[in-house]
């Protein structure tokens, strides 16, 4: 079973990274086979709109969004991480949330009846890393949200929400025991409901 971990920091060291990582270590000590993508390596342009990708479920715009698609039909779970940006995700998450409805489809005669593809497959499952440099949660306001609920939306089911404060330096998170244990916690959970999706699958 695999694992993605998303990082939606330009900081390859910073907290978001870490905090990712620590997940992926923990899931991958649990058995499963990990990857880890910086969102910032890559070039993704926003979705048009273009409805190009009804009836293939695939994206027309060709950047290196192309790129990330096969490594998410791949996943069993993913981790997705943002610092908070003005009170919600970076850029870069946005853009990589909205050039995923190539995997929703619609009814032709019906716009709310739709279904994801990862639902029509059995669903997944995700956790998602919320991290804020203030000390109020208010302060990290849709963060979290702006993960979970796209991600719900697309067949995820989301394991866990951790949302971590007062980090501000790169690298502070290494120093932050509760936040590291807090986000190795949500891998392990992360994994061990992979396990049980598939014990019972066997049964």
């Amino acid at each position: 079973m695999k694992v993605l971990g998303i990082v939606g920091s330009k900081r390859k060291k910073g907290n978001t990274s870490i905090l990712v990582q620590s997940a992926l270590r923990k899931a991958e000590a649990e058995g499963m086979q990990t990857d880890l993508i910086f969102l910032g390596d890559h070039s993704i342009a926003g979705c048009t709109g273009c409805e190009g990708c009804k009836d293939t479920y695939r994206c027309v715009i060709d950047d290196d969004m192309q790129k990330i698609y096969p490594l998410l039909l791949e996943a069993d779970a993913i981790i997705l991480g943002s610092p908070t940006y003005f009170y919600n995700v970076t850029a870069d998450v946005k853009a990589f949330i909205d050039r995923c409805y190539c995997f929703v489809t619609f009814a032709d005669d019906d716009r709310s009846v739709w279904v994801s593809i990862n639902e029509a497959q059995g669903g997944k499952f995700a956790t998602v890393i919320a991290v804020c440099e203030q000390y109020s949660e208010a302060d990290m306001r849709y963060t979290p949200e702006a993960m979970a609920l796209p991600l719900e939306a697309l067949g995820y089911r989301v394991i866990d929400k951790v949302k971590v404060l007062k980090l501000f330096a790169a690298g502070e998170a290494r120093q932050d025991k509760i936040s590291l244990e807090q986000a190795a916690k949500a891998g392990e959970r992360l994994a061990k409901t992979l396990k049980l999706k598939q014990e019972t699958k066997q049964r």
